[in-house]
C-alpha cells in the first residue's frame, strides 16, 4: 500500500460533536484487573496490549432461558478469570471447502465478550471503541476468531469482540413465542448496551462507538441500524462484503431455493420453520411444542433441522428488511465505510464442487445461469463468456457481481446522500484465502474475506503474508483505525474521498489505492444487468 493513505491517527481525543465533556478525574493505568457492573476481572499483557477474556454481558441462555430475549448477567465476588478463551455459541461444524470453517460446539453459556485494550491505556483516556461482530451467516462463528491487536494499537482503540446465539438457537421462530427470529439480533444488543455502560472502565469512550463486521457480521450491523433497540448505541458502522443488501447471497449461489435461503426472512416464514421443525425433534402438540424443545440437549437441536435460520423480520426488534429502510430512505443516516472484495464469489464457488472436488462444467454453468437470470439467460450469458474465463470462475463473477458489487453500489448511491460515506473495493490479488484453499481455477482472485487477514490477526493463525502485503495491510489497519477515531479513513491527502457527486469507490490493490468512478466500478461489475 502506499503511504499516501496511511498516516499517523488524528484527532484520537475528539468526542463526538455536540456532547458535552465531562471533567476529568485522576488518570488511573488500565491494569490487568479491572472493575466492571458484575465484579472485578483478571485480564493479562500479551503482544502491546491487554486481554479480557470471556466476560459475560448477559446470563447463560440455558434451560428456561432458551429462546428467551437476553437477561442481565449475574454478579459475582472476587476476582473473575478473564484469561482464556470464551466457549463458542452451538454451532456445527463446516466442512472442508466451505465458507466458514469453523469449530463444533454445543455450548449455550456462550454471551460473552472479549476486551482488547493498548498497554498504556489510562482510565480517562477515552479512547474510541470498536465493536466487532464476527462473520459467519448468522450460523458459525465467534468474537475469538479474530485477534483484533494490530486495530487497538492503532487507533489506539478498545476493541470489543462478541459472541451471540446462532442457527436454530439464535433465530428460531414458533407462533406465539415472544422474541421469534430475532434471539441473536436481541443478543447483540445487549452486548453493546454492556459497553455503553462498562466500556469506560476499560478506558473507552461510550460515546464514541463504531459498530463493524464482515460477511454475517456486515449484514448484523446493518440490522442493528435498522433496529430501533439499538438506537443510540453506536455512531457509526464499518460493513465489510455484507450490509444491507436486497439480494440474498444463497437464493444466487443456488438457484431455486427461494425464500427459505433469504438471508432476512418475514416472521411467518420463521414461524412457519419452526413448525415444521418441532416434530423432526419429537415435540409434535404445537401447544407444548416451545416447552418440549427447551427440555432438549443443545447436541440434538445443533443440526437445525436442516432450516436456513436467520433474523426475522416483521417483528418489533426489526421491523421492516433493512434493504427496504434503505429503498425508502428510512435508514438512520450515520457515517459509513463500506466494501466489498473484487472476487467475493470464488469462496462460495469452491462450495458448489461436487464430492469428488471436479469443478463446474459447461453445462452446469449455464443451468445455474438461466436458473439465476431466468428470460435474460442469454444476455447475461454474453456478459459472463465461458472460454477465456472457467465456467466455474464465470459463476464466481456472477456471484460476485449479482449478489456483492452492485447491491452494494446501489446502497452507496442512496446512503451516500445522506452521511458521509466512504466505499472500497479490496483488490489485492496476492491476497490469500484466509478460510479454504481454493481450487487452482478459482484461486488468483481476491476471495470473500481476503481482506480480513490484512485486518487481523486470525486466530489460531493469520496467513503469513509476504513484506509487500504486510504494507498493504498496515495501510489498511490505519484507515480503519482512522475511521473509528475520527470518521473519516482518509489521511488527509485526499487519495481516499468522501462520496459525493457520483460517486468514488475505492481500489485497494496491492501497490496502491485509486478513486474510480461509480460509473466504471458499475461496467467493470455489469452492474447494468443486475442494477446499481
Amino acid at each position: 500500500m502506499t503511504r499516501a493513505w496511511v498516516g499517523v491517527v488524528a484527532g484520537v481525543g475528539m468526542l463526538v460533536a455536540g456532547c458535552a465533556v465531562a471533567a476529568p478525574g485522576p488518570a488511573v493505568p488500565v491494569g490487568a484487573v479491572v472493575s466492571v457492573e458484575q465484579g472485578a476481572v483478571q485480564g493479562y499483557a500479551e503482544d502491546g496490549v491487554l486481554r479480557y477474556r470471556g466476560l459475560p454481558y448477559a446470563a447463560p441462555p440455558i434451560g428456561d432461558r432458551r429462546w428467551k430475549p437476553p437477561a442481565a448477567p449475574a454478579r459475582w465476588t472476587g476476582t473473575r478469570d478473564a484469561t482464556q478463551p470464551a466457549a463458542r455459541c452451538a454451532q456445527l461444524a463446516a466442512a472442508p471447502g466451505t465458507p466458514h470453517l469453523t469449530a463444533a460446539s454445543t455450548t449455550e453459556d456462550c454471551l460473552t465478550v472479549d476486551v482488547t485494550v493498548p498497554v498504556g491505556t489510562v482510565s480517562t483516556s477515552k479512547l474510541p471503541v470498536l465493536v466487532w461482530l464476527h462473520g459467519g451467516a448468522f450460523n458459525a462463528g465467534a468474537g475469538g476468531d479474530v485477534d483484533p491487536r494490530r486495530l487497538a494499537e492503532a487507533g489506539p482503540l478498545v476493541v470489543v469482540t462478541p459472541n451471540y446465539r446462532l442457527g436454530i438457537f439464535g433465530f428460531f421462530g414458533f407462533p406465539r413465542l415472544a422474541g421469534s427470529g430475532a434471539f441473536g439480533l436481541l443478543d447483540q444488543q445487549a452486548a453493546l448496551r454492556w459497553v455503553a455502560r462498562n466500556v469506560a472502565a476499560f478506558g473507552g469512550d461510550p460515546r464514541r462507538v463504531t459498530l463493524g463486521g464482515e460477511s454475517g457480521g456486515a449484514d448484523s450491523a446493518c440490522g442493528q441500524l435498522a433496529a430501533p433497540g439499538s438506537v443510540g448505541l453506536f455512531r457509526q458502522v464499518i460493513l465489510q462484503s455484507g450490509g444491507c443488501n436486497p439480494v440474498n447471497l444463497y437464493n444466487v449461489v443456488q438457484p431455486g431455493t427461494g425464500s427459505i435461503g433469504d438471508t432476512w426472512k418475514p416472521l411467518p416464514l420463521v414461524e412457519a420453520a419452526g413448525s415444521r421443525a418441532a416434530p423432526q425433534f419429537g415435540c409434535t402438540d404445537p401447544a407444548t411444542a416451545p416447552g418440549c424443545l427447551r427440555g432438549l440437549p443443545a447436541a440434538a437441536l445443533v443440526p437445525g433441522a436442516g432450516t436456513y435460520w436467520s433474523p426475522a423480520t416483521g417483528t418489533s426488534t426489526l421491523p421492516p428488511r433493512p434493504s427496504d429502510q434503505v429503498a425508502h430512505g428510512d435508514l438512520r443516516p450515520v457515517p459509513m465505510l463500506a466494501g466489498t472484495n473484487r472476487d467475493e464469489g470464488t469462496l462460495f464457488t469452491a462450495a458448489a464442487y461436487d464430492n469428488a472436488g471436479r469443478p463446474l462444467d459447461d453445462s452446469t454453468f449455464r443451468t445455474l445461469l438461466a436458473s439465476t437470470t431466468l428470460l435474460r439467460s442469454t444476455e447475461v450469458g454474453a456478459a459472463y463468456p465461458v472460454g477465456s474465463r472457467s465456467p466455474g470462475r464465470a459463476w464466481s463473477d456472477v456471484i460476485t457481481d449479482r449478489a456483492y458489487a452492485c447491491p452494494a453500489l446501489a446502497n452507496y448511491r442512496v446512503l451516500g446522500t445522506s452521511a458521509p460515506l466512504y466505499a472500497y473495493e479490496f483488490d489485492d490479488t496476492t491476497a490469500p484465502s484466509p478460510f479454504v484453499a481454493l481450487p487452482r481455477e478459482l484461486a488468483g482472485g481476491v476471495t470473500h474475506g481476503a481482506e480480513m487477514a490484512y485486518l487481523f490477526d486470525l486466530v489460531p493463525g493469520r496467513p503469513a503474508l509476504s513484506p509487500a502485503q504486510e504494507a498493504t495491510a498496515q495501510g489498511l489497519v490505519d484507515a480503519w483505525a482512522r475511521f473509528v477515531a475520527t470518521g473519516s479513513p482518509d489521511d488527509g491527502t485526499g487519495t481516499w474521498p468522501r462520496w459525493s457527486g457520483g460517486g468514488q469507490v475505492l481500489s485497494i490493490t496491492g501497490t496502491g489505492a485509486t478513486a474510480v468512478s461509480a460509473a466504471g466500478f458499475s461496467a467493470e461489475h455489469h452492474c447494468g444487468l443486475w442494477g446499481g
